[in-house]
């Protein structure tokens, strides 16, 4: 299992990561990001998970690419994207490359794509919650 915090930046992110709250309640701050896309991949929704991962599939997905965190915050990040994620190395569309945290092969990803508004209104206060909380946890200090 490959980990962020073993690679450089910049970051491709797709889900949960996209929202600015989230990042600030985990790192505390909201990296500097442009927009990005992942060809030959899609966000794919999980069955029974708010979050969505990121499979081989047509068409590309859209993101962002995160500049400038620093091994405290790829740690953080790491321990947020859980360990059935691997990191993989993304050509973008626009000839850049991103580490992205990928399915691996045995994940059930669902034939739909995940829904970012549905996960605001649904799970994304909650979400800042626990973002907070885990930063708290991992650093020592308060969200």
């Amino acid at each position: 299992m490959h980990r962020l915090s073993e690679r450089r930046q910049p970051l491709f992110v797709y889900g949960t990561l996209l929202f600015p709250e989230i990042l600030n309640a985990l790192l505390g701050r909201v990296p500097d990001s442009v927009p990005a896309a992942a060809p030959g991949w899609r966000v794919a929704a999980l069955p029974g998970r708010p979050y969505p991962v990121l499979v081989p599939g047509p068409g590309t997905a859209p993101g962002r690419l995160l500049s400038g965190l620093s091994e405290t915050e790829r740690r953080i990040i790491d321990v947020y994207e859980d360990e059935w994620y691997d990191v993989r190395r993304l050509e973008l569309a626009d000839g850049r490359t991103g580490w992205a945290y990928v399915a691996d092969a045995a994940t059930e990803a669902s034939p739909e794509d995940w829904d970012a508004d549905a996960f605001a209104a649904e799970h994304l206060s909650s979400y800042v919650a626990g973002c907070s909380a885990l930063r708290a946890e991992l650093t020592g200090t308060a969200g």
